[in-house]
């Protein structure tokens, strides 16, 4: 049973401009080093950390409650596997209140928006 689905854009500009403004602050404080370390090594680094924090948005507005209580950003991990596929890697409070979910994710982008989707499965 679907329990949950979120779907977030956004320009590809705006975190750049957080990124300008704010630094490594900005990054730690949405991201898991995974992420930053992920993130960090690809050609347009900004567009990864765009898809990211689209997913956890995404992710959010899933779980109905946004990022209020006990859900943090970086309790939520976007990972990807050897072939590409995003998904998610749950961390404390946010891990236990899904326990029994499957939580899917697909992220895509252009040269100036991603846009990230989430459904969550109760199995």
């Amino acid at each position: 049973m679907i329990i949950g689905i979120g779907v977030d854009i956004i320009e590809i500009s705006r975190i750049q401009q957080s990124v300008e403004r704010y630094g490594d602050s900005f990054l730690r404080k949405l991201f898991t080093e995974n992420e930053i370390r992920y993130c960090s090594s690809k050609v347009f680094p900004v567009q990864h950390y765009a898809a990211r924090f689209a997913a956890k948005e995404a992710f959010a507005k899933a779980i109905a409650t946004g990022w209020s209580g006990d859900f943090e950003w970086k309790n939520v991990e976007v990972k990807n596997d050897a072939l590409g596929k995003p998904s998610f890697e749950l961390y404390g409070k946010t891990a236990d209140a899904l326990q029994g979910c499957t939580v899917f994710l697909s992220m895509s982008h252009s040269d100036d928006a991603v846009v990230a989707f989430v459904v969550i499965e109760k199995k």
